[in-house]
């Protein structure tokens, strides 16, 4: 459940954090509601003359939110959606009351069905766009939702459709950095290698590790860029291999991808024979994976992760109702729906306003404390988890309050 985080709510995080890892809590406006509210014409939401809606509806109340998923969309996007939807709908029947009702539409995953759906759900009423999922249903929604001042929460991780009024609710690649750089630092790690992918996540990951680095003190002594072609793991290898020389500078190694490449960039550096004593390897949210966390040979490892109390009791309802264990970022669209509910209940007619999506002392959800930053991108509280070879554990808590990082 989400609930809303601010300095007069601080002595109530603990126990709320309990209500939202199993069960449902009221939820409370910490602050900022009065503030400047930016260039959305948002200040004042007018209730809008409710029409007939078409296609599927979740929940009866009487502030109606879009909720836009790749129904039709090729490949997995099918059961992304479903996934989401369900997740949205075991929100509205977990949080008692609320005064929401969601219009599901379908974007098909492209800018043109975004556009569309977009203008569907607003058409009928929507003060709220929840989603879309991929980026280029993301752009074509918010150019109809930026046009009708209707603020966007998008399940995307491509910060480049990220804009004011356009925010992104997922796991960013630059919070993973950030965290599990600023933990290594606190460490005494100063010397960096990095085996990054040759993509637009490896980019991102790039300049955010280059940032944070630079920031804490620390060198970057080699980074190596690998190409996966299908399963051919070639190149991979052979940048791992040219790693080898530099190891005796280093005393982090950054792996970001998760997947099969942790594993057998260590059993590489292992079969090289590389000195590895000094070494701590690091790695980001893609290694929160069963296949990664049972990997014996990444024992010692650190990456950075929410805190999984709320995912798991999520995970246990999820499966109850629909039968089927559910992805991690299904908790996307639960907090999505979870916090348009909690907006509409103690927000009052700014609810959606853009001074209270980005209210600097953010929201607490399934996965833990967020907020939303002006830019559109988000902030999240992540803790660092150390792997066993069996398993992981929390070895950095995630903070529970912005302003003091605790």
């Amino acid at each position: 459940m989400i609930k809303f985080n601010g300095l007069r709510a601080a002595q109530k995080l603990t126990s709320a954090w309990r209500a939202a890892t199993v069960g449902v809590s009221a939820l409370a406006l910490a602050s900022c509601v009065g503030s400047t509210l930016g260039s959305f014409p948002d200040n004042q939401i007018q209730a809008p003359t409710q029409t007939t809606v078409s296609g599927e509806t979740l929940g009866t109340g009487s502030v109606r939110v879009g909720l836009l998923l790749p129904m039709s969309g090729a490949g997995s996007a099918n059961s992304i959606a479903q996934v989401f939807r369900n997740s949205a709908e075991l929100a509205l029947n977990n949080f008692p009351n609320a005064d929401v009702q969601l219009l599901v539409k379908d974007t098909g995953g492209t800018s043109e069905g975004g556009r569309a759906a977009a203008q569907a759900a607003i058409n009928e009423g929507a003060e709220l766009i929840l989603g879309p999922v991929f980026a280029p249903a993301v752009a074509g929604a918010a150019a109809t939702a930026r046009a009708s001042g209707v603020p966007v929460v998008a399940f995307s991780t491509d910060t480049s459709v990220a804009a004011r009024g356009v925010y992104l609710l997922s796991f960013l690649p630059q919070s993973d950095v950030q965290r599990v750089i600023a933990h290594a630092s606190s460490k005494g790690k100063r010397s960096y290698a990095a085996l990054l992918p040759d993509d637009s996540y490896g980019a991102v990951v790039e300049a955010a590790f280059r940032q944070e680095v630079g920031r804490t003190g620390g060198r970057i002594v080699s980074i190596q860029r690998y190409s996966l072609s299908g399963n051919n793991t070639a190149d991979l290898t052979a940048k791992t291999q040219a790693l080898v020389s530099s190891l005796p500078q280093v005393d982090a190694l950054f792996v970001p991808a998760g997947g099969g490449v942790p594993p057998l960039v260590m059993q590489t550096l292992m079969q090289q024979r590389a000195q590895l004593g000094n070494v701590t390897m690091l790695g980001s949210g893609q290694w929160d994976t069963q296949q990664t966390k049972s990997s014996p040979v990444l024992a010692g490892a650190w990456y950075p992760g929410p805190a999984d109390t709320g995912y798991q009791a999520f995970a246990g309802r999820y499966a109850q109702a629909y039968g089927a264990q559910p992805p991690r970022n299904a908790t996307l669209a639960y907090d999505g729906v979870t916090l348009a509910a909690g907006l509409v209940r103690s927000a009052g007619p700014q609810r959606f306003a853009t001074s209270v999506l980005t209210n600097r002392d953010g929201f607490i959800g399934i996965d833990g404390l967020f907020r939303f930053l002006s830019s559109g991108e988000n902030e999240r509280g992540l803790a660092i988890y150390q792997l066993t070879g069996s398993g992981a554990q929390v070895v950095s808590p995630a903070p529970r309050d912005f302003r003091s990082g605790t």
